[in-house]
Formats: C-alpha cells, sequence, structure tokens
C-alpha cells in the first residue's frame, strides 16, 4: 500500500513561521497551540493561533511562532470560509452539539424553496448575538464559565458580514452549508437564527473551517505529523 510522502520545509520558528494545521475534532485551538510548544522544546518561543475554533468544529487553524506572533491581529481579521451542516427541527442550549436537545419542532412541512430564499436574510451586514456557550469575555469571565454554572449571561449584540451563504444539500433534517464571513461571525448563531427564520428550530452538527484569508485548508497539516516530524528534528539534534 502507497503511503503519502508529507514534506516539510525547514523551519525558522525563532525568526517566525506561520502554520497552517488542520485541527482535529474535540480539541481545542490552545490544545494545538501547546501540542506544537511542547514539541519545539527546549526552544522557549512564542506560539499563538489567529482566530479560534471552536472544540467540535474542524478545519484550518493559523499558528504562528517567533516573532511573527505579532501579525496574529492581522491573520485574524481576515475573512474565513466554512461548511458545515445544520439540523432543523430542534434546538439546543448552546446551538451546537455540546448540551443536549432542548426543544423538538415538525420540519417534514418545510419545503427547499423556504429553506433557499432564508438565506437572503444572513447576506451583507447584519447583527447577532454570541452564544452563551462561547469564550467571549464579559467582566472578564468567559460566557460559557456562566452557562455551565446556570447563571445569567449577558448577550452583546455584534455587526458582522456575510458575503455568501450558499444552500449545498438538503435532506431534511439535515442542511448542508458554505459560508463566507467576516471576523468574528458565529455560525452557531447564524445557524439559530436560520431556524427562527423559517419559525422553527436549527442547531450546528458539523462545521470546518476551510479558508481563512488566502489560507487553504487543503495546504495543511496534521497535528500528528507535524509533532513527529519536529520530534524526530529534536532528536537529530
Amino acid at each position: 500500500m502507497d503511503q503519502t510522502i508529507i514534506k516539510f520545509p525547514d523551519f525558522d520558528f525563532a525568526t517566525g513561521e506561520l502554520l497552517l494545521i488542520n485541527k482535529p475534532y474535540k480539541w481545542t485551538s490552545f490544545d494545538v497551540v501547546g501540542k506544537i510548544r511542547n514539541s519545539l522544546k527546549p526552544l522557549k518561543l512564542k506560539v499563538g493561533h489567529a482566530g479560534t475554533l471552536d472544540p467540535l468544529a474542524t478545519g484550518l487553524l493559523i499558528i504562528c511562532t517567533g516573532k511573527l506572533t505579532k501579525q496574529i491581529d492581522t491573520f485574524q481579521a481576515e475573512e474565513k470560509e466554512y461548511t458545515g451542516t445544520m439540523v432543523l427541527g430542534a434546538t439546543t442550549a448552546s446551538f451546537d452539539l455540546e448540551t443536549a436537545i432542548d426543544s423538538e419542532f415538525p420540519f417534514k412541512h418545510l419545503t427547499d424553496e423556504q429553506i433557499q430564499d432564508a438565506t437572503s436574510t444572513f447576506k451583507g451586514d447584519i447583527e447577532q448575538y454570541p452564544p452563551a456557550h462561547s469564550a467571549v469575555k464579559v467582566n472578564g469571565e468567559r460566557l460559557y464559565v456562566k452557562a455551565r454554572l446556570g447563571e445569567e449571561v449577558e448577550l452583546r449584540k455584534r455587526y458582522v458580514t456575510v458575503s455568501e451563504f450558499e444552500i449545498t444539500r438538503i435532506a431534511l433534517p439535515e442542511v448542508d452549508f458554505r459560508i463566507i464571513c467576516s471576523k468574528g461571525t458565529y455560525i452557531r448563531s447564524l445557524v439559530s437564527d436560520f431556524g427562527k427564520k423559517l419559525d422553527n428550530g436549527a442547531y450546528l452538527s458539523k462545521l470546518t473551517r476551510t479558508r481563512s484569508g488566502q489560507f487553504l485548508l487543503q495546504n495543511a497539516y496534521e497535528v500528528a505529523d507535524l509533532v513527529q516530524y519536529l520530534r524526530q528534528k529534536r532528536e537529530e539534534t
């Protein structure tokens, strides 16, 4: 059986490297940063990511090292592209699979035309509220910490831009989509609002970031492959 040979460049982590990583399912963005930072020991370098992905999301995560960490805000500000799947006919408190279904609705009456037409509401400059179960900080505390404790959460609306919102498959209750949007867009919130637009419910069941600015997921490394390479290089030296 043929095995793909992965070619890595001669990295210069101290000067600064931009690494494209395919974030695994259920890993936090900080898990990826920590894994790479540990693989670079005993070098003591700054390592950071440009744009958080939820643990249940996968796809492109930009990691910067060394002096390139100063440019993280620039990379983070660029538009993003996502593909994903929403489930109509139900809602969850977290707007995704992190929490259990809390409400159910009939959905078989929904037509393909209704679903396609509903996307127009969410194109252009829109306002949305972040999910209560999110990493947004309010008064220095993450919203998800308060939400998991059952405390009241103050949600503040934000303005974002959705330049493309395409429905790519309808197989009720599942609906696949592709979205291009600005920094700070919560796809979970958009999906929840999409369900409300249909007088129904919806939650996010799958999400993958396929692009960030000019950088593509198809050019990303798998974490395990990169970590193995870095450890081998460390042993050689």
